[in-house]
C-alpha cells in the first residue's frame, strides 16, 4: 500500500545541511519531512567519518562528525521533523505552476508525498551499495541477496551469510545471529575494521559455536535465481569450498551516485545542480539544492556554506508555502515568538 503524506517540504538528504534546513524552515512555521537512503541520519558525517574531527564549524574549534549530527538533532527537536530512513526518492512529478509549485514524490518503499517545495540536500548524491563482482548476482537481488537490512523479521529462520569486515557487517552479524537458523560471517582476512566491542561479541559467538567465521572470498553463487542455495568461496591458496545459505548480505561499503536525481530535469552540469545565489533555487521553480550537490560561481564544498544556503533557501520557500503572508525577518536573540517556537522563552 502507498503511504500518502501531504506536507510543506520534502528534504532529500538527512546530512548536516539537510538537518539545519529543518531548523531554518521551522522558524518560519514550515513543516518538513526528510528522506535518506541511509538507515540513520547524518549523511557522510555519520556514515563515513563519525569519529573524524572537523575543524571549520563556526564556534567549535574541533567537533567530530557524529557530535555535530547529535547537536543538530537536538537543535531541530522543537520542530518535530519526520524522517523516512532507508528510503530513496525514485520519482518526482511537477503538478503545479512556476508561480504556485506543487510536487508529487514517491520513494522505493511506496511512500508518496504531496508538497509545495523540494529541497535537495543530497551531498554528492545518494549512497549506493558497492556490489561484489559476482556473475549473475543481479538475478538474486531483492529475494536472496540484500545490500541493506531494512527489517530484521524476514531473515528469521534463514541460513544467513554476511560478507564484509566493517561496522555494518559486524553489527548485523551480532543483531541477526539470534534470528538465524545458522549464520556465517565471511571476510577475506581475519582482521576487522569494526568497533572492537562488536568484534569481541562476534568472536565470542564463534567460540560458543553459535555462528561460523570463514576466511576467503565469494566467487560464485549456487541455486536457480532468484532462490539462493549457497556460495562458492575461494581461499587464499586458490582452493574452493561451498557454504550453504538462503540469504547473502554483502556489506562492501557505499559509493556516491546521483541515482534518480539525474532524471528530474534539473539542468545538471557535471553531476551537480546549478542554482542561483539569492535563494539557491534550481531551474525548476520550487526545487532547491543546498550543500555539496549544488554549484554556482565561487562555490565552496563546506558544511558551513551549506548552512548559509539553507537559511536563504528557507526564505524563498516561505513564499511558496504561504503566498498570502508577509515574511518579516527576525533574530532568535530578540524575537520572543521565535524563542517560544524553540521552547526557550519563559
Amino acid at each position: 500500500m502507498t503511504d500518502r503524506i501531504e506536507t510543506d517540504v520534502v528534504i532529500v538528504g538527512a546530512g548536516p545541511v539537510g538537518l539545519f534546513a529543518v531548523f531554518e524552515l521551522g522558524l518560519l512555521d514550515i513543516r518538513s519531512h526528510l528522506v535518506d537512503i541511509l538507515p540513520k541520519v547524518g549523511g557522510q558525517c555519520a556514515e563515513l567519518y563519525p569519529e573524524k574531527p572537523i575543524y571549520d564549524i563556526p564556534g567549535f574549534p574541533m567537533i567530530t562528525g557524529q557530535h555535530l549530527v547529535d547537536n543538530l538533532m537536538a537543535q531541530i527537536e522543537p520542530f518535530h521533523p519526520t524522517f523516512h530512513l532507508s528510503e530513496m526518492v525514485e520519482s518526482l512529478e511537477v503538478l503545479g505552476t512556476p508561480e504556485t509549485p506543487l510536487f508529487r514524490l514517491r520513494t522505493d518503499s511506496g511512500t508518496e508525498f504531496l508538497v509545495k517545495a523540494v529541497i535537495v540536500a543530497a551531498g554528492g548524491g545518494s549512497f549506493q551499495p558497492k556490489k561484489p563482482p559476482i556473475a549473475g548476482i543481479d538475478a538474486f537481488e531483492g529475494t536472496s541477496v540484500f545490500y541493506a537490512v531494512r527489517k530484521m523479521e524476514p531473515f528469521r529462520g534463514k541460513r544467513i551469510l554476511i560478507v564484509g569486515g566493517g561496522d555494518s557487517a559486524l553489527d548485523w552479524t551480532v543483531n541477526l545471529q539470534p534470528l538465524a537458523k545458522r549464520l556465517a560471517l565471511l571476510h577475506r582476512r581475519d582482521v576487522f575494521r569494526a568497533a572492537p566491542d562488536t568484534v569481541k561479541k562476534m568472536r565470542t559467538l564463534v567460540a560458543e559455536g553459535a555462528m561460523d567465521l570463514d576466511i576467503g572470498q565469494v566467487v560464485a553463487l549456487k541455486g536457480k535465481a532468484p532462490v539462493l542455495e549457497g556460495v562458492v568461496v575461494r581461499r587464499d591458496d586458490g582452493t574452493t569450498y561451498d557454504i550453504a545459505c538462503d540469504v547473502l548480505l554483502p556489506f562492501f561499503g557505499l559509493t556516491m551516485k546521483l541515482g534518480p536525481l539525474a532524471e528530474w530535469g534539473l539542468n545538471l552540469h557535471e553531476n551537480v545542480i546549478p542554482v542561483d545565489t539569492e535563494k539557491f533555487e534550481t531551474s525548476v521553480p520550487g526545487i532547491f539544492a543546498i550543500g555539496d550537490i549544488n554549484h554556482y560561481p565561487g562555490k565552496l564544498k563546506l558544511i558551513l556554506s551549506g548552512f548559509h544556503e539553507g537559511a536563504l533557501c528557507a526564505q524563498r520557500v516561505f513564499h511558496y508555502v504561504y503566498p498570502d503572508r508577509k515574511l518579516t525577518f527576525q533574530y532568535t536573540t530578540s524575537s520572543t515568538s521565535l524563542q517560544k517556537k524553540l521552547g526557550v522563552h519563559a
